[in-house]
């Protein structure tokens, strides 16, 4: 698609956004945290301000992992750590002071150094947001290293893509 830029001779294409899922898929392991939205989580508006969405993100990731996989400690310990290479959410309603908000997460794909998690936020039945991350396995030192055949291959069994999948809907291939 692309756009003429009004008063200018400027044009700007504009890339179709690939819808993120408002569900997790049937088979999908999922984890969900609920979360009391406090009164410093919100702005001047009084409605929670957008960068606390990445970090109610960052709190169901990190549960996802300790019931599904393993402890993030222990890739800690081990001197990994999944570094966070992109972050998509897409704000459907706002939310503010005192609501209660379900984060659920799940693993959408594993390839050899990277992942990709998806995510809906709601407050009882209102979709607020729906988001994913890709994480990059990387060293003590931040070099991306490939995730451990044995995480990969257990991680593998629980994504909701099977590795054909991801290879043909996973952006970057």
């Amino acid at each position: 698609m692309v756009f003429h830029v009004p008063g200018t001779s400027d044009s700007i294409a504009r890339v179709p956004r690939t819808p993120l899922p408002q569900t997790p898929p049937p088979a999908a392991k999922t984890s969900t945290v609920r979360h009391r939205v406090p009164f410093y989580e919100t702005d001047a508006m009084g409605i929670v301000h957008h960068a606390n969405w990445v970090r109610y993100l960052e709190l169901v990731r990190v549960v996802w992992l300790d019931e599904h996989d393993r402890p993030y400690r222990d890739y800690v310990a081990e001197g990994l750590h999944y570094a966070t290479t992109s972050v998509d959410v897409r704000y459907h309603r706002s939310a503010a002071f005192d609501d209660e908000i379900e984060v659920t997460t799940w693993l959408e794909w594993v390839r050899g150094a990277s992942l990709r998690m998806a995510y809906v936020l709601r407050r009882g039945e209102q979709l607020l947001a729906t988001a994913a991350t890709e994480h990059a396995m990387v060293d003590g030192s931040g070099r991306p290293t490939r995730i451990p055949r044995d995480r990969r291959e257990s991680l593998a069994r629980l994504a909701a893509w099977s590795h054909d999948e991801a290879t043909m809907k996973a952006p970057g291939f």
